[in-house]
């Protein structure tokens, strides 16, 4: 990372310190075990002391937490700021309280995803009824492709920016591990249908259920999902038919609740 920055062009408004804290937040970014100020020294190519009193100061300012093997890691302080900002922190008070019916009709979890810098972005998620529970956590990011989630939001997006899209997770999470012409397809066939339902690229047994939330300009803001487990406890539990139809009427309420009018003609 210090050795791309040193390409970049010199600009007459530098502000070597931000740069530096900056630095540090992404290295650690890419690393969910944390580093030790060493590491993160050796991480950007500088020394300990350089960075000594940054770090100290993130913490201090809540970005950063260290554990009791003084491995520094990021805090969930940035996605509390971006909660901030009114469009998504509209989107996610209108969800909830959607999503919280949707759990308890479709006696699964489910949540809510965006797109941020070529990965998927967990923005809100709700536990299904019951004592056991599995679903994705606010604040985890992942990989578009991958995911139901991510695939539904590539699907709506043009193809200028569906490559800057793909170009960004590449950049992040190395080369892609799907074809491109099967891409195409799933893209195609995601974007006609509306409508993802597909077995879970991460939970062994599981099925994905995801349908796009459509915003003001006719552009899908977001993702609804529920992973979809079985469960043996629940004799009467929805089925999956069901759960598609569920999470349908749930991502068509909210998208009109987002001021988007043409979302039935979509389905």
């Amino acid at each position: 990372m210090a050795e791309q920055a040193d390409k970049m062009p010199a600009s007459r408004y530098a502000a070597p310190a931000l740069d530096k804290g900056l630095d540090i937040l992404e290295v650690l970014a890419d690393v969910p075990d944390g580093l030790s100020l060493n590491g993160i020294a050796r991480a950007l190519g500088r020394t300990a002391s350089e960075i000594f009193r940054m770090v100290v100061t993130l913490q201090q300012r809540g970005y950063l937490a260290i554990d009791d093997k003084d491995r520094y890691t990021l805090t969930l302080k940035m996605l509390e700021l971006s909660h901030r900002q009114q469009p998504l922190k509209s989107l996610v008070a209108t969800a909830m309280p959607l999503m919280r019916e949707l759990a308890g009709r479709a006696y699964q979890s489910c949540h809510l995803g965006v797109h941020h810098d070529g990965q998927i972005l967990v923005v809100a998620q709700v536990d299904a009824p019951g004592p056991f529970t599995m679903g994705a956590k606010v604040g985890a990011l992942g990989k578009l492709t991958d995911s139901a989630s991510g695939t539904m939001l590539l699907a709506f997006r043009d193809e200028a920016e569906r490559t800057r899209m793909i170009a960004a997770q590449v950049r992040i999470h190395g080369e892609l591990e799907v074809d491109a012409a099967q891409l195409l397809r799933q893209l195609e066939e995601a974007r006609a249908n509306a409508a993802i339902t597909w077995p879970s690229r991460r939970i062994r047994g599981a099925t994905d259920v995801s349908r796009p939330v459509f915003g003001i300009n006719q552009e899908v803001i977001a993702a609804l999902t529920v992973p979809y487990i079985e469960r043996m406890d629940r004799s009467q539990s929805p089925t999956i038919p069901q759960v598609e139809q569920l999470v349908a009427e749930i991502a068509s309420r909210l998208s009109e609740l987002m001021c988007y009018t043409g979302h039935n003609a979509q389905l």
